[in-house]
């Protein structure tokens, strides 16, 4: 019988040839969706285990070779997806496209908020796929809190080159003026101003009747209740107990006057999700998601990215060199890195896979009191 080797070896590439991902294969040959990522980082499993996952590993190769054209035996599968299988990516490209273009179709001013992070990256992707070959019919808005990653920025600055991209960026300029930031004022505050009422002030400004985000269900659990569609009122608050049904990916987009509607193409999708869509549609994202040496300090039990001199020591702290990498991206001060050696994407998809904590578990302003995302988003945070 093949070794454990072998076998990992043969699933990833099942997993490639079918369209699947790796953890969909896991859970078809181990009943467990993270077994094989598991197994890859040193785990151990049982002979008898092992001989069933082979046979089950040896069933899905012969499926798929009987589902793909020129195929002479199971280990010779061809890279190229059945074209009568749709995958579950394929869906949920599916799903997204559907809902970008039902927009457009129902509103009249529609913007899509971008951030520079992987879900933002994954939903541009996917709006220039809905409306393939021609132009975004609507602008990029980013509301710029002046306390983002200097890559980031350098990263917005290389977008906005694109052909077809009209990028706007708002910033609270009261706030600027004010000096508002968070570590003169604490991550609330500086949230509230520089991204809930900036956020606001722009939506007002160009009179947005819709805005794309990228926020997921699997995030946060606020986020978790949000329809995909969701009204905000005159003054962009939310209220939880005032949504409407979704039944069968119908979407109402009816809205009163001065009402507006927040909408959520990648709600249904999760963070694994993304990081295996990013993989197979090779979509460039900041370099912050890798693992490098980067400056940091060891703040409140959580790594901070030393990003420029307006980083504030406390008494005691020292800036070190540390292998990290962020799982999300925010205002630097306000987003935890995690120590890491995961360098390349498919490093990354297997550490995700492993992770036992939520992606926003980095994000500072999620932590500063019980349910304040909530909180946050009925005041009009995304």
């Amino acid at each position: 019988m093949d070794d454990l080797a072998t076998l990992l070896t043969r699933a990833e590439q099942l997993a490639n040839a079918t369209g699947r991902s790796v953890s969909t294969i896991s859970r078809k040959i181990f009943n467990d969706g993270k077994g094989i990522a598991r197994l890859q980082a040193g785990g151990q499993c049982t002979l008898k285990t092992l001989e069933r996952a082979y046979a089950r590993l040896v069933n899905l190769e012969k499926q798929a070779a009987n589902n793909t054209a020129n195929i002479a035996a199971p280990m010779a599968i061809n890279s190229s997806v059945s074209n009568n299988e749709i995958t579950h990516l394929d869906r949920l490209e599916a799903q997204s496209i559907h809902i970008f273009r039902e927009v457009v179709a129902e509103c009249q001013n529609p913007v899509l908020l971008y951030s520079m992070g992987k879900d933002s990256s994954v939903m541009l992707h996917l709006a220039k796929k809905a409306f393939f070959p021609g132009p975004l019919p609507f602008p990029l808005l980013h509301v710029d809190s002046h306390w983002k990653f200097k890559q980031m920025l350098e990263f917005r600055e290389q977008l906005a080159k694109q052909p077809g991209i009209d990028l706007m960026v708002y910033k609270n300029q009261q706030g600027v003026t004010d000096g508002i930031g968070p570590f003169t004022h604490g991550p609330a505050l500086h949230t509230e101003i520089m991204k809930t009422q900036a956020l606001k002030q722009a939506l007002d400004k160009y009179q947005f009747d819709a805005c794309f985000g990228g926020a997921r269900r699997d995030e946060e659990k606020s986020r978790a209740k949000e329809r995909v569609f969701s009204i905000r009122d005159s003054h962009h608050h939310w209220d939880p107990k005032n949504q409407r049904p979704e039944l069968w990916n119908i979407y109402n987009t009816k809205i009163a006057k001065d009402e507006s509607l927040r909408v959520f193409p990648l709600s249904n999708w999760t963070e694994i999700d993304v990081w295996h869509y990013i993989y197979r549609e090779k979509i460039t994202i900041p370099s912050l998601y890798f693992a490098a040496l980067r400056p940091v300090v060891f703040r409140d039990g959580q790594w901070l990215m030393v990003d420029d001199d307006r980083f504030a020591l406390r008494p005691g702290e020292k800036i070190v060199q540390k292998m990290i990498r962020f799982r999300t991206l925010g205002c630097y001060p306000l987003t935890a890195g995690v120590p890491s050696q995961s360098t390349t994407l498919p490093q990354v998809i297997r550490e995700t896979l492993l992770a036992q904590n939520s992606e926003r578990e980095g994000r500072m302003i999620d932590q500063d009191a019980d349910a304040s995302m909530e909180a946050k988003k009925q005041e009009g945070y995304f």
